[in-house]
């Protein structure tokens, strides 16, 4: 090896010239020469400190990673790890304090690839700002960690077809701890590696902190802990993620080279946020209900048995009761055990309703129609009737509801109630919800289960099948949910539901809304206050809602987020819009000033005015 070159602060930051990097074999049964990834837990700082100075000598290598099970697939990647030390995913954490020297050294001991270096340096710092490390040399880093926060480093190879293959692998967590601050939390780290082969083979390693569900660690609380995690998107793809049962808080936002504490009077709570490529946040919450509850990203393809990255051939899997079969990829699951002298939510005379879920002629797209349809009465709904969406439930604050989903499909299903905070055993993960002792079932054809929901805030929320996925949910398997305050009546001439879906499983999205491919006009009075409710249940893709007339955007204002009401709403001009990503919902209101013609338009997978529904403004009639 020779003698490192020597970097000091941002201004050494150079780029270098590229050579090809060799990517990384497909799963292969041939003995391996490399050695073998250890999953970093992210629990122990790299390096060894010397006075002022945190001393960290890190080496790139290939290594042979297994992100399952030891004795499962396994695919050979370029890592970081301490020098003398076992190669590790992610990379070796780097987390000092406030005015800490950084003296990293990175080894690059590839035979034919240079390796590019981001993140390393003092802040604020670019992505761009990358040093290039040839085959067999080394490279001396010298820099203070100068501003507190949340941040990604990575080593990347030099020339990879990123169209088609992601190398995410050598990448991990850099924390500057501000001095008094609380460093009892937890990181967790999202990497990848995939690789296109032919049209039909495309495996993939997505996995938290080194390993992809099942294997990925159960996190451990009691009810009533508070829990601080920062996550890391040490990828290129961007990844909703989202909690189920509980909100959670967000402290700070990073894009990976800076990072920004949020306001206090900004942070808001939430069940599902993006995290776009390289990004990070801190993120506060407290369970305060006890039973098995999962964090996961809500991008169906990152989380069904196609995540694997071996894809089993078994088509039983995704309609498994074992969550260990029907689920995979970026998913973690939580453990709350009881807090003692707590009991649960008295239930007294709880309303009832029946959802049924049934199958219909096929409509567009979609290989299948598939709905939940809300019984009205005693008379069952007709067997082959479908809705899309599935039935609008109405429902209150305050008031117990017991739901009673009835399984008339040919398979099994579950049902999730997105953003709602409940019990876990009604969650809707068959196998997991619930507690060791008892656990949720799968909903197997001609049976029911009885959801029991206590509706704790007033909000827009959805449900969705929790199984097979990108058969179920591009098939239909959703519905909307508003949550009213008490004694509040649901008036569908000022209170507008939108909910955006795929219509089948292709990627890029079909887009329905509301059900339909083509936007239905809608005739709302002028100076009335109207509210639009948005819900995104995709496979995949944002949607970005537009108010507009005469191809001009108008302003209108954002009051909700995942059903929880902004401290003060955000007036939302011609030049600001918002994505909605898969799993969250937002609300605006927007009172129409002048009788005329409007559009609404909805955004989605790049393309503008994707959907288009036209609106007529008409003035009151006043007697």
């Amino acid at each position: 090896m020779r003698t490192p070159r020597t970097i000091t602060g941002l201004a050494g930051l150079c780029a270098l010239a590229a050579c090809e990097c060799t990517p990384a074999r497909a799963p292969s049964a041939v003995r391996s020469p490399f050695p073998t990834v250890h999953a970093n837990d992210n629990r122990h700082r790299a390096g060894l400190q010397h006075g002022d100075t945190v001393v960290v000598r890190l080496t790139a290598q290939m290594a042979r990673w297994y992100p399952e099970d030891s004795l499962g697939p396994h695919v050979d990647v370029l890592t970081l790890g301490e020098s003398g030390a076992p190669p590790q995913i992610p990379a070796p954490l780097l987390r000092v304090s406030l005015g800490t020297i950084l003296d990293v050294t990175v080894a690059n001991t590839l035979a034919d690839s240079t390796i590019w270096l981001h993140g390393l340096g003092a802040r604020p710092l670019r992505f761009e700002d990358s040093v290039g490390v040839a085959p067999g040399d080394s490279v001396r880093l010298i820099f203070a960690a100068n501003a507190p926060g949340t941040y990604t480093y990575s080593a990347l190879p030099g020339q990879v077809d990123r169209a088609n293959s992601e190398r995410e692998t050598a990448a991990g967590a850099f924390i500057v701890d501000s001095g008094g601050a609380t460093t009892d939390d937890r990181v967790f780290v999202i990497n990848i590696w995939s690789q296109q082969l032919d049209s039909m083979s495309h495996p993939n390693a997505l996995a938290i902190n080194g390993r992809s569900w099942p294997y990925t660690e159960r996190i451990a609380a009691t009810a009533g802990d508070t829990l601080r995690w920062r996550v890391v998107n040490a990828s290129m793809r961007p990844h909703p993620m989202h909690l189920h049962g509980f909100y959670y808080r967000i402290d700070a936002k990073g894009d990976g080279m800076r990072d920004s504490v949020v306001p206090l009077a900004a942070r808001r709570s939430l069940v599902t946020e993006t995290m776009t490529e390289w990004s990070t946040m801190a993120m506060t919450w407290v369970p305060e209900r006890e039973g098995h509850w999962l964090f996961h990203c809500h991008i169906s393809f990152h989380v069904t048995p196609d995540a694997r990255l071996q894809v089993p051939q078994d088509s039983h899997l995704p309609h498994s009761s074992e969550p260990g079969q029907h689920m995979a990829g970026l998913i973690l699951g939580i453990d709350v055990a009881h807090k003692p002298g707590t009991t649960a939510d008295a239930r007294l005379h709880p309303r009832m309703l029946r959802l049924v879920a049934q199958e219909g002629a096929r409509r567009a797209r979609a290989g299948r129609a598939l709905s939940f349809i809300l019984q009205q009465g005693s008379r069952p709904p007709s067997p082959d009737s479908v809705a899309a969406p599935g039935s609008l439930l109405v429902l209150h604050v305050g008031e117990p509801t017991d739901i009673e989903v009835v399984d008339h499909l040919r398979e099994a299903t579950a049902i999730h109630w997105h953003g709602i905070e409940l019990e876990s055993y009604s969650d809707g993960v068959a196998g997991w919800s619930g507690s060791a002792s008892r656990l949720a079932p799968v909903i197997a054809a001609g049976d029911s289960f009885v959801a029991h929901l206590t509706l704790r805030r007033a909000g827009t929320f959805m449900y969705h099948t929790h199984l097979n996925d990108q058969e179920q949910l591009t098939s239909g398997l959703y519905g909307p949910i508003v949550v009213l305050p008490t004694g509040a009546r649901f008036d569908s001439s000022t209170d507008h539901v939108f909910l955006a879906s795929w219509d089948g499983g292709d990627d890029p999205p079909h887009l329905l809304v509301n059900g339909d491919s083509v936007g239905r006009p809608l005739q709302l009075k002028a100076g009335v206050v109207h509210r639009f409710r948005f819900i995104n249940i995709g496979a995949a893709a944002t949607i970005r809602p537009t108010l507009k007339q005469d191809s001009v955007a108008i302003p209108w204002q954002l009051t909700a987020q995942d059903g929880a009401e902004l401290r003060t709403p955000r007036r939302l001009g011609a030049r600001e819009g918002l994505e909605i990503d898969v799993g969250q919902t937002a609300d605006f209101i927007w009172r129409a000033p002048t009788a005329g013609r409007y559009l609404l338009s909805i955004a989605s997978a790049g393309r503008e005015d994707y959907f288009k529904i036209p609106i007529v403004v008409r003035q009151s009639s006043t007697r």
